[in-house]
């Protein structure tokens, strides 16, 4: 995996307020867990203030952004920090973005694709796979489904793999 690839972790929705205050879309594990970052976007955007919106998002403040009119023009902003900065992952977990970009190859030894999507719609993560042909399939993140994962492929059980 590569360690200084940037990871998006939010993403700014629009201005709140008229003093720069942005709403941000949260992509990781909340508002907590957001805090733990003090910088995004190589350094470019400096957070001074962190609130849960109530609604699943937040409240930023950046030091960088003192009007409701900069906040805007930061519209669909992705925040993004490098890998290395992410917290350890336990036996079992991953970060999606270690997996986007990975080879997928078949228990049965045939190579599938890449995995260019990681997608959850609420019964878990699934891999979106693209075959060398441009057709894509969908393969849940599952022990029976993905049996193995490393920093260098993916395997998938032949099974899931038609």
């Amino acid at each position: 995996m590569t360690h200084d690839r940037p990871v998006t972790l939010a993403a700014i929705a629009g201005a709140h307020g008229v003093a720069g205050e942005v709403r941000l879309k949260l992509f990781g594990e909340g508002v907590a867990a957001l805090k733990a970052y003090k910088a995004f976007n190589g350094g470019t955007l400096t957070l001074q203030k962190l609130r849960d919106d109530g609604k699943g998002g937040a409240i930023a403040r950046f030091a960088e952004v003192t009007t409701r009119n900069a906040a805007e023009g930061l519209r669909s902003t992705a925040l993004t920090v490098p890998r290395s900065a992410l917290p350890p992952l336990a036996d079992g977990e991953y970060y999606h973005a270690d997996l986007i970009g990975l080879p997928a190859h078949s228990t049965d030894g045939t190579m599938l694709g890449t995995c260019v999507g990681v997608d959850n719609y609420g019964a878990g993560d699934v891999l979106d796979i693209e075959r060398p042909d441009g057709k894509r399939f969908m393969v849940p993140m599952r022990a029976e489904a993905v049996p193995e994962w490393n920093a260098d492929r993916l395997l998938i059980d032949a099974l899931y793999a038609e």
